[in-house]
C-alpha cells in the first residue's frame, strides 16, 4: 500500500485509513489469539459476546415493532433498512445487522449442546426472521455460496460431502417453495431475472463496470503492480470515506482519485439499485487500490487464517461468507460485520485448544491409571 501510494502520490492518510478497515479485523484475531483461556476466561469471553448478540437481536425486533406502530420514523432508507439492531441508522446497517445476528445464532446451534435443540431452532429461527423483516436478502445467497464452497473443499470426505448436499439440496427446496408461496419471501424474486446475468446483461455490465474503469486509468506497468493508490478506486474509503468525512480527512492530506467518481455515476440511478450489484466490491477495490501485489498479500493473510485458525466446519463456513462477500459489496471493509466474523472465530479457536487439552490430559490420566493397576 505505500508503495502504490507513493507511485500514485495519494496522501499519507490514505495508507492508514486504508491499512486499518482492511487489516483490523486480523489484528483483533491475533489478538484473541494469544489470550491465555482456562474454562473460565472463556466462558466469560463467551457470555459476553452471546450477551451483545442477543441485545443486538432484541433491539433488532423493538425497531421493527416500532417502527410498524410508527413510534419511530424513517426519513432516510425504506423501513426495513431501519432494522439495523445496535447499527441503527448506519447506511447499510441492516445488512451488517442482519449479518451479525445470524452468525451468532448460527454459533449458538452448533456450539449450545447442552442446550435444547428446540432452544436452538428458536434462536437461529428469531435471526432469520429479522433477516427477512430487514429485507438483507442478500445474505442468504452469500450463506449458499459460500456453503457450496465449504461443502467442495470437504469433497476428500465423502461422508461429509454427502451429508452437506443432502441437507443443501432441502433447503434449497424449502427456500424455493417459500419464495413461491410465501407472501415475505417474494421479494427474492426480483433477483431471479435470467437475462440480466448475461455476457450483456444488465446486472453483468454494472458489476464488472469498475473494472474497465480502474483500467482505463493506467498510465503505467506499474499499476499493474501496485494499482491506483489506496483509497483512490472502489473501496470502502474510496468509495464512501473520502467523501462522507472529507471534514476530517482533506485536512490530513487525504487525496481523491477521479475512478471513483466515474464508478459511482455508473451505478447511482440505475434500476439494479441493490447493493448485491454494486459496482463497488472488495475485491476489486483491493485490487484497484493496491494493484495484483496487494491482492497478494491479503491472500497470504487469508491462507494464514484458513490454515491456521479456522479449526472446525463452523470457524470455514465464517470464513468463506468473509471471500464471498468480497464479490458483492464492501463487506471485508465493514468493522461490525469483520469483526464480528473474526472474533467468532477466535473464540472458536479457543474452544477447541481447549477441548484438545483436555482429551489430551484425559488419554494421559487413562494411560496412567491403566499401567498402575496393571
Amino acid at each position: 500500500m505505500t508503495a502504490s501510494a507513493l507511485v500514485n502520490k495519494a496522501g499519507l492518510i490514505n495508507i492508514f485509513v486504508g491499512y486499518l478497515l482492511l487489516v483490523e479485523p486480523y489484528l483483533l484475531l491475533l489478538a484473541i489469539t494469544c489470550l491465555a483461556m482456562n474454562e473460565e476466561r472463556l466462558n466469560n469471553f463467551r457470555y459476553w459476546m452471546l450477551s451483545f448478540a442477543l441485545i443486538h437481536l432484541g433491539l433488532g425486533y423493538l425497531q421493527k415493532i416500532f417502527l410498524d406502530i410508527g413510534i419511530l420514523s424513517y426519513p432516510r432508507m425504506t423501513k426495513e433498512d431501519n432494522i439495523q439492531g445496535v447499527f441503527y441508522l448506519s447506511g447499510g446497517g441492516h445488512v451488517v445487522s442482519a449479518f451479525v445476528s445470524m452468525s451468532f445464532s448460527l454459533y449458538y446451534f452448533i456450539s449450545a449442546k447442552q442446550r435444547s435443540i428446540w432452544l436452538r431452532s428458536g434462536v437461529l429461527f428469531a435471526a432469520f426472521m429479522l433477516l427477512l423483516f430487514a429485507d438483507a436478502k442478500q445474505i442468504l445467497i452469500v450463506w449458499l455460496a459460500a456453503w457450496i464452497l465449504l461443502i467442495l473443499t470437504r469433497v476428500k470426505n465423502i461422508k461429509a460431502t454427502l451429508q452437506y448436499l443432502i441437507a443443501a439440496v432441502i433447503v434449497l427446496a424449502i427456500f424455493y417453495w417459500c419464495v413461491e408461496n410465501i407472501e415475505l419471501f417474494r421479494a427474492f424474486k426480483t433477483w431471479i431475472r435470467p437475462e440480466i446475468y448475461g455476457p450483456e446483461g444488465d446486472a453483468t455490465i454494472l458489476k464488472t463496470g469498475s473494472i474497465r474503469i480502474i483500467l482505463s486509468h493506467y498510465q503505467s506497468p506499474l499499476n499493474w503492480l501496485v494499482g491506483l493508490g489506496p483509497g483512490h478506486t472502489v473501496g470502502r474509503l474510496g468509495g464512501w470515506m473520502l467523501v462522507d468525512y472529507s471534514d476530517l480527512l482533506s485536512p490530513l492530506g487525504a487525496t481523491i482519485h477521479p475512478v471513483s467518481l466515474e464508478v459511482w455515476a455508473t451505478w447511482r440511478g440505475n434500476y439494479l439499485d441493490s447493493s448485491f450489484f454494486s459496482p463497488l466490491w472488495g475485491w476489486v477495490g483491493i485490487w484497484g487500490d493496491s494493484g495484483f501485489l496487494g491482492l497478494a498479500a491479503y491472500l497470504y493473510i487469508c491462507s494464514i487464517v484458513w490454515n491456521r485458525l479456522c479449526v472446525d466446519d463452523f470457524s470455514k463456513f465464517l470464513f468463506l461468507t468473509v471471500i464471498v462477500n468480497g464479490f458483492v459489496f464492501t463487506q471485508m471493509e465493514e468493522p461490525g460485520y469483520m469483526l464480528t466474523v473474526t472474533s467468532l472465530i477466535g473464540l472458536r479457536w479457543h474452544e477447541q485448544k481447549i477441548a484438545r487439552t483436555l482429551r489430551r490430559n484425559s488419554l494421559q490420566f487413562d494411560a496412567k491409571t491403566n499401567a498402575y493397576l496393571s
